[in-house]
């Protein structure tokens, strides 16, 4: 079983974003005990690449505070703990209490209050490639947030559609780990969503690497294989989604990974992982200077009253405009 929530976001070759959630708060001695779980926002986080302020992150265990961390400030996600995976770079935008299902769906759907700063908005539009991972304590159906309340798959499906009817995204991924996973994508309706879960209806999903120093698992068996998996990705890979599919068989996770692609346009084989896991930017060079005519429609937004220049030099920019139709 697992606690927490993750949505990572890519705007396709302008910018990137991402939220995460961990989704459940108990009694300090119950909370610490269950870190593990809640440890692997921390891990999948060191592997986006995306900047730190496109990431929305909303984490309601402070497990690297918890008062029986035997190394506060610090998170492991091996027990050679070489690797501090909360770092001095780790911005956290929504804390303990602010970590509500209605925070999530609000940031989901962009319904948020006029006065939420930039930081902890999802500033998306329909050019948007969204990654969205969660993990929690769940069921047939439901992830529990702060152990006192439930998101069902009846809610996110919805919420998913709005985000769609308002052009909030291009295309979607989803991953959750915790038990029953895949319950939690049956729901989905809207276009251009592809989901991956840990567990099949019925089944755990168990955790990986126990620490007996500290008496926890560090993380979950899903998200451990996946990031192994990540370790080998870089911006110019070609691995594809159903590589993805294929990391945590069940003789590794033993739980039985699913996965579900009937509502995503494109066939997976030809969905690189860094359309949703990388900020890869095509970005041409050039040293000519190119005349931009003053009708011009990008000329009249990027210059306004007249004040456009006769000639626009590319090697004094960092991005060129290459045409103008």
């Amino acid at each position: 079983m697992a606690a927490g929530g993750w949505l990572a976001l890519r705007l396709a070759a302008l910018a990137a974003w991402a939220l995460s959630a961990a989704s459940h708060v108990e009694d300090q001695a119950e909370q610490f005990f269950r870190s593990g779980h809640t440890n692997n926002w921390a891990v999948l986080f060191g592997f986006l690449e995306f900047s730190c302020s496109h990431i929305v992150l909303m984490l309601a265990d402070d497990m690297a505070c918890n008062a029986r961390n035997p190394k506060p400030a610090t998170v492991f996600s091996h027990k050679n703990m070489e690797l501090n995976v909360y770092g001095d770079d780790v911005e956290v935008d929504y804390r303990s209490y602010e970590v509500t299902v209605e925070n999530f769906l609000r940031v989901l759907t962009g319904r948020v209050p006029p006065s939420t700063p930039r930081s902890k908005r999802l500033l998306s539009d329909d050019r948007s490639n969204i990654l969205i991972y969660m993990t929690g304590h769940g069921g047939n159906g439901f992830l529990k947030f702060q152990d006192s309340e439930e998101i069902t798959n009846i809610e996110l499906a919805d919420a998913f559609e709005q985000m769609w009817q308002k052009r909030r995204y291009n295309e979607l991924l989803f991953i959750i780990d915790t038990c029953q996973g895949a319950s939690m994508y049956e729901r989905f309706y809207s276009p251009n969503i592809m989901a991956l879960a840990s567990s099949q209806v019925g089944e755990d999903s168990l955790s990986h690497q126990p620490d007996p120093a500290i008496g926890v698992h560090l993380m979950d068996r899903y998200t451990f294989y996946v990031l192994e998996f990540l370790e080998e990705i870089n911006p110019a890979s070609q691995t594809n989604m159903n590589d993805l599919f294929q990391v945590c068989p069940k003789s590794l996770c033993v739980s039985t990974p699913g996965h579900r692609t009937d509502l995503f346009q494109r066939d997976p084989k030809h969905v690189l992982i860094t359309d949703f896991f990388g900020s890869v930017r095509k970005v041409e060079i050039t040293t000519e200077t190119i005349s931009l005519q003053p009708g011009s429609p990008v000329v009249e937004s990027r210059f306004r009253q007249g004040t456009a220049p006769e000639h626009y030099n590319c090697k004094k920019q960092r991005l060129c405009v290459l045409s103008v139709t």
